[in-house]
């Protein structure tokens, strides 16, 4: 059981967020994979989202965007 004063999580005291430290397990993960099951792995590994804006409570037309990868 934690402690209401316990230390912070690692990734915490790394100064990241919880985000870039599951990104970079999952990519270490998948580099660790034997071929065909990498390449297939690392060809899911990029994320498409949209952003819409809203202006005077509703929404504007929304724009596709994707993460960018460091490969």
């Amino acid at each position: 059981m934690a402690s209401a004063g316990g230390a912070a999580p690692f990734w915490r005291a790394a100064g990241m967020t919880y985000i870039t430290y599951s990104n970079i397990c999952a990519n270490l993960v998948r580099n660790c994979l034997k071929e065909p099951f990498k390449a297939e792995a690392i060809s899911r590994e990029r994320v498409h989202f949209s952003l819409s804006k809203w202006v005077d409570g509703k929404p504007e037309k929304p724009t596709i965007r994707s993460d960018p990868t460091e490969h």
